[in-house]
């Protein structure tokens, strides 16, 4: 084995993946994670299946990811890759019909398992309940360990604390001041992949928790199909998730309840139903609008004009008062972290030579969908093959 020791501070996919790139180049890696046991936030996401990654072409894949920290990483292990290493592992997977890739399973535990137990064959050692808490001159790490404090003076080290979303599963943001205090560049973290706040009137009580189906979402940019979920806070769910970034900076949104349907046909349908009739029963009885659709009309397009046309354009463009994004605690990802500036190109804090990062500590952000985990694994992939590199040296 090389000569020299290398850290790797935190245990989530960045730092798992890191840890087996520089065990792999023949170095001896110590992996801390301040919690008891490793990769809260993946397991976490097993509950829903797990969505690895997205099996689509590059272009597309890449266009889904904003933050130049994240570019190299992605082009040089994307979707293909992402697939083969957890094949590696023993996991069989499947492509759903939307391109999102998952364990055969449904689960996270068993490709953790393994990817341990390979690390751990391969030389790792994993010490968990290691708080890092200060950096000293001369690259001295110090942490809160069930022993009481300990130092560790590493050859290289790989950064992996996540970002500041889902607190209460390790990514806290604690490791902010002490980087900052060194001089690294950090950008202010916002809530990514979050739901909205939304002032319900009293009537949509009983629909919380129910999803709205077969609906568009319209933004000042964009136009797609999304499903989401109304709650006693406001919108959350995949479909908001997809455009969330957006509305977080300012885009209005509307829905188009009847997408496959023109103005032209929407109102022609509403025009055959009598105009004695109540607005709910000529939209339900001409459009089919479920229950949910129709509180939303209720809820956000009153008072209703009276024309067919006119009625047509609220259904087809139904404005939507959103509140602010929801906490950053309760946001799936988050924005902001460590800027392109204060980055080399192989992810070295240029203000701390011989200190790299990865996952969401990076200035990066992309959709739900397989993207997070697929770039948190690319850039734990790069930073400790650049780790590795620089203790070859």
């Amino acid at each position: 084995m090389a000569g020299g020791v290398a850290l790797v501070i935190g245990g989530g996919p960045a730092g798992l993946m890191a840890a087996g790139e520089i065990a792999r180049a023949g170095h001896k890696v110590i992996l801390a994670e301040a919690k008891p046991t490793l990769a809260r936030k993946f397991l976490m996401a097993g509950k829903s299946g797990l969505n690895l990654t997205r099996d689509e072409g590059m272009d597309a894949y890449r266009a889904r990811f904003t933050g130049p920290v994240v570019a190299r990483a992605i082009a040089d292990f994307g979707p293909a890759e992402v697939m083969d290493f957890a094949r590696s592992l023993g996991i069989e997977l499947f492509t759903g019909t939307t391109g999102r890739v998952f364990p055969r399973e449904m689960k996270a535990s068993p490709m953790l398992r393994a990817w341990i137990a390979r690390l751990s064959a391969a030389g790792v050692e994993i010490r968990t309940r290691w708080r890092w808490t200060g950096l000293r001159e001369g690259r001295q790490f110090l942490f809160d360990t069930p022993e009481g404090a300990v130092t560790l003076t590493p050859e290289v080290t790989v950064l992996a604390l996540g970002g500041a979303s889902w607190p209460r599963l390790g990514s806290d943001a604690a490791w902010v001041p002490l980087l900052t205090a060194e001089g690294v560049e950090i950008a202010p973290f916002r809530p990514a992949n979050m739901g909205f706040s939304i002032d319900w009137s009293a009537h949509m009580a009983p629909l919380f928790g129910q999803p709205v189906k077969g609906v568009a979402l319209v933004t000042a940019t964009r136009r797609t199909r999304g499903e989401f979920v109304i709650s006693e806070r406001g919108l959350e769910g995949g479909g908001i998730y997809a455009v969330s970034a957006e509305l977080r900076d300012g885009s209005p949104l509307a829905l188009d309840l009847v997408p496959d349907l023109s103005i032209e046909a929407v109102a022609h349908k509403i025009g055959r139903i009598s105009p004695r009739e109540s607005q709910s029963n000529r939209l339900r009885k001409a459009l089919r609008l479920d229950p949910v659709r129709l509180a939303l009309v209720k809820e956000w397009g009153r008072p209703l004009p009276a024309g067919a046309e006119a009625l047509a354009r609220r259904i087809k463009a139904l404005p939507v008062p959103l509140g602010a994004p929801r906490p950053l605690a309760e946001a799936i990802s988050a924005a902001g972290g460590i800027t392109q500036t204060a980055l080399s190109e192989d992810l070295e804090l240029t203000a701390l030579p011989g200190i790299f990062a990865a996952g969401e500590m990076l200035d990066w952000e992309a959709p739900t969908g397989g993207y997070l985990i697929s770039g948190c694994l690319a850039t734990g992939r790069l930073a400790g093959r650049a780790a590795a590199a620089k203790m070859g040296l």
